[in-house]
């Protein structure tokens, strides 16, 4: 009962046009277990550390304050505020995610004062010179992606479904992703992007899951790797706090500008 279910879901998505083949169904399957583990957590922050590094080891550091807001039955809100370095102090990022059409995103430019919309067509640029997209700054809701199941391999003697998601969503940078998701608690430990062409352009690895609330897993470190120029970015995550007070009121254009 429980797959013919997901099927129709998957059917009434609009992903396929014919009955969905098995390995759509158990690639849907897998997605809305992890989903289901990962809601309910309302509100998020974190202290985060992104260090930039290219092939000749030079390295760049910036420091934010990251804000996640859950909405219930749409995409969540995020924010990151930057801290350092000084030059950067008070820029911000805004980002509306939705399941069924492109992301809203805005910019806060303190030496300005200025709020700047984030062209749909203009997501799939570098995060501030990252290794990260803007678009994979949002909430990556199931309904953004077709699924297909593609088989259980190990990933550091870690047993892992993977499972290929194809953005549905127009102007994504990726033609397609895999994505290793372990067995045990269902968490992302790392995805590979395909860019428009077909060819592999970077890969992310999650590692230091540290569990929260008895349900939540976060890991320390995200790694995102560009195997054609070398860079890579990583992500650093410390005094993570569930449950905090947040509001919606706290994640609008206008709310950029009173960041302190």
């Amino acid at each position: 009962m429980r797959r013919h279910l997901i099927a129709l879901l998957l059917i009434a998505a609009g992903a396929t046009a014919y009955a969905a083949g098995e390995d759509e169904v158990k690639g849907l399957e897998i997605v809305t277990e992890m989903d289901r583990r990962e809601s309910g957590y309302l509100n998020y922050r974190a202290s985060v550390t992104m260090t930039l590094s290219n092939r000749e080891q030079q390295v760049a550091v910036r420091e934010m304050e990251y804000f996640s807001h859950e909405i219930d039955g749409d995409g969540d809100k995020t924010m990151a505020v930057f801290e350092q370095p000084r030059d950067l102090r008070r820029l911000s990022v805004l980002t509306y995610s939705y399941k069924n059409k492109p992301d809203d995103q805005w910019m806060f430019l303190p030496a300005q004062r200025r709020v700047k919309r984030i062209a749909t067509t203009n997501q799939s640029g570098p995060f501030l010179g990252s290794e990260f997209a803007y678009e994979d700054l949002g909430s990556q809701e199931i309904e953004k992606f077709d699924y297909r199941y593609l088989r259980d391999e190990p990933l550091d003697g870690q047993p892992c479904h993977v499972v290929e998601r194809i953005p549905r969503y127009a102007h994504s940078g990726y033609s397609r992703q895999e994505v290793w998701i372990d067995t045990e608690a269902y968490r992302i430990q790392r995805i590979d992007y395909y860019d428009r062409g077909g060819s592999l352009l970077k890969t992310l690895r999650h590692q230091g899951y540290q569990l929260y609330l008895d349900r939540y897993w976060q890991p320390e470190y995200s790694d995102m790797v560009n195997l054609r120029t070398g860079k890579s970015t990583r992500i650093q995550r410390k005094d993570i706090q569930f449950g905090i007070e947040l509001t919606e009121q706290d994640f609008t254009p206008a709310a950029l500008r009173r960041q302190r």
